[in-house]
Parts: C-alpha cells; structure tokens; sequence
C-alpha cells in the first residue's frame, strides 16, 4: 500500500469511531501493538527531541525501504508514534520524506492533543522524514 493509501484507511478507521475517547483508545491499541525496538537504541541518541515523554526511534534500512521501531514510556505517546509507524514504516526513503501526512488533519488530531503532545507528534515527524532524507543521500 502507498502511504496515501494508508492514510485514506486511516481516516475511514477515524471516522468510524463517535467520540475522542473511543479514538484514543484505537490510539494507545497502536501503541500497544507496536513492534518492539531492541534495547540497545533505547539510549539518548535515539531520543526524539522535543517530546515532554521519552520516545525512542529507530530506523532500519534494508531492501530500499525504511522501517522504523519506537517505544516510549508514556501510553499515549506510544500509540501516536505507534500511528505514524503505521503509516511510514516500510517505504522508501523518498516516499517517506515527500509525503504529505494529511491525515493528521483529516482526522483532527491536532485539534484533539494538548500543545505538548501536539509538538511531540510534529518533533516524530521530523524525525522520520530527516531519518529518510539522510538514508536517501546514501542511495
């Protein structure tokens, strides 16, 4: 599936749910349901900066596409990179750095976070698009 592929499921999944509450829950399930990251990048370097939580990333590079693992100690944090894994994780490093993350919008998260978690979100972003712009330099 393209990214915006994903993305168009994701607000149908959104959509489905009445109220915020039910959509934080399928929030932290991602979370929940998060691949691992091994323990050894749960060290500084991998921290996101600008999270108020501890959130870990990594980026795996291997057959032309990036797939990322994250953790963070904080349960809604864990579902909203969790979500942005969804998204990005198994594409290509241009792909992933042109995307256009319109769901974010669509299905009104940024409206729905505190300004802290709000700026967490944005900060994983980034991260994840310089992650790929970087592995795209080495292509």
């Amino acid at each position: 599936m393209t990214i915006n592929e994903i993305q168009d499921d994701l607000i149908g999944d959104f959509a489905f749910f009445d109220d915020w509450m039910a959509k934080y829950e399928y929030i932290i399930q991602l979370g929940k349901e998060l691949p691992l990251i091994d323990d050894q990048y749960k060290k500084e370097e991998y921290l996101i900066r600008g999270c108020q939580s501890k959130v870990w990333l990594h980026a795996d590079f291997a057959n032309g596409v990036i797939n990322f693992t994250a953790d963070s100690d904080a349960i809604i944090t864990k579902g909203l990179v969790g979500l942005m894994i969804k998204v990005l994780s198994g594409h290509s490093p241009e792909e992933i750095s042109e995307a256009q993350l319109y769901f974010i919008d669509q299905i009104g998260l940024k409206e729905h976070l505190s300004p802290t978690r709000a700026n967490g979100l944005l900060s994983m972003v980034k991260q994840m698009k310089l992650y790929a712009l970087a592995l795209k330099s080495r292509i």
